[in-house]
């Protein structure tokens, strides 16, 4: 079967599941998306690896990665294999010593580790035409350009919040944030910061 390259166009908090996030994954050069329902610590390690960010201490997929690098293992891609009862299965392809190895894995800790090797993800047509989304283009043409992946939905309330703060109260905001290791809700303020400094 021929496999599809996908990339995460954004991270949200699933409509349709109470304490639920959703990655959304979108075809490389093509029009169709595929939601995945994650759980809030897999949204938190996707989000702070695609921002960047350095938390204090390694998270279990920075840990599960610097293990693999201590041991000469490379992951080369992760393929999002089958779909069964909407639940999504996927293989991490890698390898060491010129040996490929399939491992099975969640989903999303497979994520979670593709945005920090940077490895392709793939998965096959036959579950993007199960539980991937056509977007509409009125133009006919296909997007040239990837969505910037974004930390979206986040409850409104609390972006009302942030706009009502000053540069320093957002500032002290952060650091206890982050000593908390609320990465998400750290975005959100340091992307208010950044627009305000921006102006």
């Amino acid at each position: 079967m021929r496999k599809i390259e996908l990339e995460i166009v954004a991270l949200s908090h699933s409509i349709t599941q109470t304490h639920s996030y959703a990655v959304v994954l979108g075809e490389v050069n093509g029009l169709r998306r595929l939601p995945i329902v994650i759980g809030g610590f897999e949204a938190q390690a996707i989000a702070v690896a695609l921002e960047k960010m350095q938390p204090s201490r390694p998270l279990t997929h920075d840990l599960m990665k610097n293990f693999m690098n201590a041991f000469n293992i490379e992951l080369h891609e992760v393929v999002i294999s089958n779909l069964q009862e909407g639940i999504f299965y996927s293989k991490l392809i890698c390898s060491s010593n010129d040996e490929t190895i399939e491992i099975d894995s969640r989903t999303s800790d497979a994520l979670a580790l593709a945005v920090r090797f940077g490895c392709p993800i793939y998965t096959f047509e036959n579950i993007l035409n199960s539980a991937g989304i056509l977007l509409d283009d009125p133009a006919g043409k296909k997007s040239a350009k990837p969505v910037t992946p974004t930390i979206s939905e986040h409850e409104r309330g609390a972006e009302d919040d942030l706009k009502a703060m000053n540069l320093e109260e957002l500032t002290q905001l952060l650091q206890e944030v982050l000593e908390q290791e609320d990465y998400i809700r750290a975005i959100a303020i340091r992307d208010e910061i950044n627009s305000r400094k921006s102006r």
